[in-house]
């Protein structure tokens, strides 16, 4: 059941679209998602559902709302059913992310939180939630910080670190496009600690950067960038830009034929922004978080696949679909662990623990590392197709598939101090 939360004149059936993650339609109030049962556990979500970020933030929801529907039709966590009281944080804001947070554990009183899309809110966040005592999973938020030298007993992540990230495709970019390289840049968190990864793997490869475009958060025009990039005259194209502001970025690098001058590519890419932008635009070589087209067999895949297009209109799950399911699943499987949803217990119990193989959804060992409380996930490596292979939405050939921890720097290189409470 889903339910308002008292804000006049909302717009009811795109509330129940949105909390039914059936459809795409934005909006900008807060909604609860309500579950059967006494005395259900609450989780807290603060997640864009409008501005740049909607399209993975709404995602990230319905893979909450997948997990919640599962572990509802059993036995909730420790015999409780589970509620979602998700809020907007928008795409940018910490302020109102900040303020979402502090509503959601003093005046709802979740016993856990979920947040944030968005690498500088995730990191405001963590804050409150540290201070506050309250267990707290990092979906996608990727700055290194979180889970380096800002990290907290109390707070998880799912998704990579921009430093993961960097390394688990750099060695490819070099060796398939060349060394010379120029950025375009979020200008925020994420951007500059991925940037800071990406320029340190190719200082050691023997490579040079031409330039860094700093963009701010919701750039629609980047032909400025754009032709400084191309007067630079890099071997390659790397762009850090994500959500909307990747459809707008490859759109242009398509219409102003930088394509066909220049080698394009990346780090992290998503299907949301690949499936929002022309065929055209869909080239190089890249690093997806999770991918929905993997080998035949892998337990519990053809489920999720066939749960989530219910879900969703019929789309297939993304990265951001799963990153959600993970985080719910995670608070489940440490509950049942500790016995308890006590926050401290809980945070012990998660440390080091391993997704079993109908959660993970991938090869390789998946495990929370409790040293940095970094889920430890594969890299999928591969090129951008410009139209589907066998499925619409396969837009993606994934080449390889890598190990979390084989491309994560050890906890001492993150610099994170662990210190966990008595």
């Amino acid at each position: 059941m889903i339910k308002r939360v008292g804000v006049a004149g909302f717009d009811r059936r795109a509330l129940l679209k949105v909390g039914a993650a059936a459809g795409l339609a934005q909006v900008a109030a807060p909604f609860v998602i309500s579950a059967r049962g006494e005395a259900p556990i609450k989780i807290g979500v603060a997640n864009p559902l409008t501005g740049t970020y909607a399209a993975p933030g709404k995602n990230e929801s319905i893979g909450m709302q997948l997990a919640v529907d599962q572990l509802n039709a059993k036995n909730g966590i420790l015999g409780r059913q589970i509620e979602l009281l998700a809020e907007d944080s928008t795409s940018g804001d910490a302020g109102a992310a900040v303020q979402k947070t502090r509503k959601l554990i003093e005046r709802d009183n979740v016993d856990f939180l979920v947040g944030n899309v968005n690498s500088a809110l995730a990191q405001a966040m963590a804050q409150v939630s540290n201070e506050k005592g309250v267990l707290h999973i990092v979906p996608g938020g990727h700055t290194d910080p979180i889970t380096g030298t800002d990290c907290k007993w109390n707070v998880f992540r799912v998704c990579n670190t921009t430093r993961m990230e960097a390394n688990a495709v750099s060695d490819l970019l070099f060796k398939t496009y060349g060394k010379k390289w120029h950025f375009i840049t979020p200008d925020y968190a994420f951007g500059h600690t991925l940037y800071q990864g990406c320029e340190a793997d190719l200082k050691k490869l023997g490579g040079t950067v031409t330039g860094n475009e700093l963009t701010p958060l919701g750039t629609t025009d980047f032909s400025a960038y754009l032709i400084k990039a191309r007067a630079a005259n890099p071997d390659v194209l790397v762009v850090l830009v994500q959500g909307n502001d990747m459809v707008n970025c490859l759109k242009q690098i398509s219409q102003f034929g930088i394509d066909k001058q220049i080698h394009v590519a990346g780090t992290q890419q998503e299907l949301e922004p690949v499936e929002a932008m022309p065929p055209e635009a869909r080239v190089g070589v890249w690093m997806f978080e999770w991918y929905w087209k993997q080998a035949a067999g892998t337990p519990g895949l053809d489920q999720f696949i066939a749960e989530t297009r219910k879900r969703s209109g019929g789309k297939v799950p993304t990265a951001r679909t799963w990153f959600g399911y993970v985080t719910i699943h995670a608070y489940a499987l440490a509950c049942e662990k500790a016995k308890t949803i006590e926050a401290k217990a809980a945070a012990k119990a998660l440390a080091d623990l391993e997704l079993p193989p109908e959660i993970k959804l991938q090869p390789n060992k998946v495990y929370f590392r409790g040293g940095d409380h970094q889920l430890m996930l594969s890299a999928f490596l591969g090129e951008l197709l410009q139209t589907g292979d066998g499925d619409p939405e396969n837009l993606f050939k994934v080449n390889s598939i890598v190990a979390g921890d084989s491309i994560a720097p050890s906890v001492a290189d993150t610099g994170c101090k662990m210190n966990m409470p008595a």
